[in-house]
């Protein structure tokens, strides 16, 4: 069954659930939110729906209900793969149903059939000067593709409010089409001196990207793409780039503007950027010690590292209180095929002395990693080496996020969001009415 068609079976149910909380329970409290969380950044307070995904606390990441490992397992994959195609991961997370074999490859196949990029998108990165981070290219090249926009044509000629998904949804299939040759391009312009591979049509979504890239030839990097593009799909709606997109797409603006402004978010050092600071410390660590230290030198040299008042990248997370699930099943990779690497090694290391550390300083919530401590190691090890490209590949994956949400938020008519704001002198009022001592 199409996507289309399956989304299409479930609105009723779904819509009739959303108008009976809202009818029976449209006063009911969920949260009280305070004075820190309102200068913290609203910081843990639930301010969204989201059925695409959730983040459990001592279980990672649930993209539709499933877990990182059981989607690795279920999920179709290709004969002789380790891991699942991208587009049977894209229709569990638009049709909430798991696909057949079938299904999945007919996304991939649609895939196929809208993947060529118009020849003025290449012209509009070939315009960024080469020293342009690439992100900025990529959102920029994304945005470029507006002019096609379904949704857009068909809005400004009039159409059902019931309706908007059905051109979400088909701009949706057509952006995440292009989004592997649009980064690919901008991999090959910035570091193989514009160098560009055509694409293999008998490749996957995730494999493409790698073949374009001129990795096509190791099965191994073929499969760390179809890996890394699964895992990182998604994280609830109220991450930075996720809501982001959520809030651009709840003015209808189109799927590529809203897919552009999470790019945008993704961009910042405090989100799409960790992945490489921590490559960046554990390279350092490596030329500090001219190699993989041993656990007690390791364990000083981290121990200094924290009393100076530095922060080890990778670990901790705002809602993990494990290890994340994310950087097990890349540690299990790394295990098979990369166990002499130093780097991963290194990896390794850090992963078996920091977490004690971490516990007795008393001061973290999650000692643990989170996916960003290894993702740029694997990345590293199979010629990936450049820094600023690893948060392209970071959004690469979460289009396929953003683009879910903003269909099933247009199909349940979630409307524009805006939030209210205060002055510091209303929040002053507030809080002395409040603490007023009495008569």
């Amino acid at each position: 069954m199409h996507i289309r068609d399956r989304i299409e079976e479930q609105l009723p149910e779904w819509r009739e659930r959303v108008a009976r909380l809202k009818k029976d329970h449209g006063n009911f409290k969920i949260a009280d939110v305070t004075v820190d969380q309102i200068y913290g950044g609203i910081r843990g307070v639930p301010i969204q729906v989201s059925d695409i995904s959730y983040v459990d606390p001592t279980e990672g990441i649930r993209l539709r209900g499933y877990t990182i490992p059981e989607l690795i397992d279920i999920l179709p994959r290709r004969r002789n793969t380790e891991f699942p195609i991208a587009g049977g991961l894209f229709y569990l997370l638009m049709a909430n149903a798991l696909p057949s074999d079938e299904e999945a490859y007919q996304v991939e196949e649609e895939w196929r059939q809208y993947s060529k990029v118009p020849d003025y998108v290449y012209d509009v990165i070939r315009a960024y000067p080469m020293d342009t981070h690439p992100m900025a290219m990529f959102s920029g090249a994304v945005l470029a593709l507006q002019s096609t926009s379904k949704f857009a044509r068909e809005y400004s000629e009039g159409i059902l409010k019931a309706d908007y998904w059905k051109h979400y949804l088909e701009d949706s299939i057509q952006l995440t089409a292009k989004v592997p040759h649009i980064a690919a391009f901008i991999y090959n312009r910035k570091y193989r001196d514009g160098k560009m591979i055509d694409s293999e049509p008998d490749y996957d979504w995730s494999a493409n990207f790698a073949n374009m890239i001129g990795k096509g030839e190791n099965p191994e990097y073929r499969d760390l793409c179809r890996l890394f593009f699964v895992i990182h799909s998604d994280h609830e709606g109220g991450n930075v780039s996720a809501h982001a997109s959520h809030l651009v797409a709840s003015a209808l603006s189109d799927i590529y503007y809203a897919s552009s402004s999470g790019l945008n978010g993704l961009a910042g050092p405090l989100h799409g950027l960790a992945n490489q600071e921590c490559l960046r410390w554990l390279l350092g660590v490596l030329n500090y010690f001219e190699g993989v230290p041993d656990p007690d030198d390791l364990r000083e040299y981290l121990r200094n590292e924290l009393d100076s008042g530095k922060v080890i990248p990778g670990y901790g997370h705002a809602v993990l209180r494990t290890t994340d699930p994310r950087f097990t099943v890349q540690m299990e990779f790394g295990e098979r095929h990369l166990p002499e690497d130093t780097v991963f090694q290194l990896v390794q290391r850090v992963y078996g002395v920091l977490p004690d550390i971490l516990k007795k300083t008393g001061k973290v919530k999650n000692p643990w990693p989170n996916v960003d401590a290894i993702n740029g190691a694997l990345q590293h090890h199979y010629g990936v080496k450049q820094f600023d490209f690893y948060t392209v590949l970071f959004g690469i994956s979460r289009i396929l996020g953003f683009t879910a949400h903003a269909v099933w938020s247009r199909a349940l008519g979630k409307p524009i969001e805006r939030p209210k704001s205060l002055t510091t002198g209303m929040l002053e009022a507030m809080t002395a009415e409040h603490t007023a001592p009495a008569l």
